[in-house]
Formats: structure tokens, sequence, C-alpha cells
């Protein structure tokens, strides 16, 4: 009769794979084509500061989802981010005595006068008409055009750290 050997080595490694796929394997698939399409949005942004901003993010929802995102980091890049993407309609603005007119109005010297905007370091007055912008779009465009080389990138991602000869050792997670 045959002897076998390492049969539960044999188990435990089958019983490692689900959990190194949920864990490793999809998020970082994930993160390599989410990489590609962040790569493009900062080559088609307007503005430096805000491509300098751009991130990736990516984290399991559930056992069988993973969410990535590309967006730009929260604070003021952030704001001028959604302008770009989305442009501004026409509005008003005005100094209403709020912190940031505060700031704007230490320009002036004099503490009793009435809330003024500074644009270019002049007073302008109390309010003025910002005529709005038009969109300059660079996460969606971004999203269309390497839809396809992310897919590829993801699925490269995978299929170098998950072969017929097993899993890849964890030191390649490093690269994604």
């Amino acid at each position: 009769m045959a002897k076998v050997t390492g049969r539960d080595d044999v188990k435990r490694y089958i019983a490692a794979v689900p959990g190194y796929c949920r864990t490793k394997l999809l998020p970082g698939a994930a993160r390599a084509g989410a990489k590609v399409i962040a790569t493009e949005a900062r080559d088609r942004c307007e503005s430096d500061r805000v491509a300098a901003d751009i991130v990736v993010k990516a984290r399991p929802i559930s056992d069988d989802v993973i969410r990535v995102v590309v967006t730009v980091k929260r604070g003021f890049s952030y704001s001028l981010g959604i302008w770009l993407e989305y442009g501004t309609a026409p509005h008003f603005i005005a100094a209403v005595g709020g912190v940031g007119a505060r700031k704007l109005n230490e320009k002036l010297k004099d503490s009793k006068a009435s809330p003024t905007l500074v644009v270019g370091g002049r007073p302008v007055g109390p309010e003025v008409f910002h005529t709005g912008s038009r969109a300059f779009p660079f996460l969606r465009p971004a999203l269309d055009v390497k839809e396809t080389e992310a897919i590829r990138a993801a699925q490269k991602y995978i299929t170098t750290r998950l072969s017929r000869k097993g899993l890849a050792p964890d030191d390649m997670d490093d690269d994604a």
C-alpha cells in the first residue's frame, strides 16, 4: 500500500487561498488598476496642486466586494478638484464677516472698515460677482480612456501572483 504524505500541508494551503485572495490579492489588483487611472488623471489635470493630491484608496466592503476610489485628498485641493471637474455656475461672493473675510480684512489695516473682499491685494468691496468657470474634467475622462489598460494592469497583478505553481511570495505585494 502506498503511503501519502503532506496531506495536512495541502489542506492548510488550500484553506489559506481564499483569505489571501480577499486580503491581499484582490485589493492589490484593484490598486494596480486604479493607479493607471490616477496617473492619467494627473496628466489631464489643469492644476499642479490638485494633480499632486490625487490618491488611490482601496478597501473591502464585504467578503466579495473591494471598493477602489481615485480621488483628491480632502482639503482645499479637493474643493479645487470639484470646481475643475464640474466647473462653477455664476455666483456672488460676499464678505459677511466670517473667518475668511477676517483674514482678507487684515490687509486693510482699518479695523472699523466694513467687511471687504480683497482680490489681488486690492479691496474690491463687500460683494463681487463671479462669472463662473468652465469645467476641465480630468477624473472621468481618465477612467474612460484608461479603463481597458486598468483592467489589464489588475489582471497582470493577479496572474503574476497566482499561477498553477501556487501563490507568489508575499514580498511581491510591495510593488503594487
